[in-house]
């Protein structure tokens, strides 16, 4: 398995993100799905990294500069027929040292808080992400939580 910079132009890619907000859209009402479609996954600030298994794309995640020493995890996925396999780990430790590359001192997310986000808020506890109040443009929703880690 690798794990490399996509330039998001790639039909399995395409695949598992449109998956992935169509899990967002099923899960969570509209007002509550702030994932990133792909317009604005190309947005300069957003850097997207996939994981692959020789041919096949098994995860993706995007990180965002909110700031020159903050970001924001965007579009965590692993594909449903990978799921078990460490790939979230792998790509969370990846994105955390690209983070403390940059010279980021803090990483945040957003996630739901409906049971089907449950392995998510798991992974981001037991990485050392701790609860937070909402940050940059998002306000109160009942429908997400929001994370910290300070790198």
């Amino acid at each position: 398995m690798y794990i490399e910079v996509d330039d998001l132009s790639r039909a399995a890619v395409h695949g598992l993100l449109a998956e992935h907000l169509a899990d967002m859209r099923a899960t969570s009402p509209p007002e509550s799905v702030h994932a990133l479609d792909l317009p604005g996954l190309r947005d300069p600030s957003v850097t997207v990294w996939t994981l692959w298994d020789e041919e096949a794309v098994l995860g993706t995640v995007a990180l965002r500069e909110l700031s020159p020493a903050e970001g924001e995890i965007k579009s965590m996925r692993t594909a449903t027929e990978a799921r078990g396999r460490g790939v979230a780990t792998r790509l969370l430790a990846h994105l955390v040292d690209e983070a403390r590359a940059r010279g980021y001192v803090r990483l945040n997310l957003e996630t739901g808080t409906e049971d089907f986000f449950a392995p998510a808020r798991r992974l981001y506890s037991e990485y050392g992400f701790t609860e937070c109040p909402p940050f940059g443009d998002y306000g109160n929703d009942p429908n997400s939580i929001f994370f910290t880690l300070a790198l």
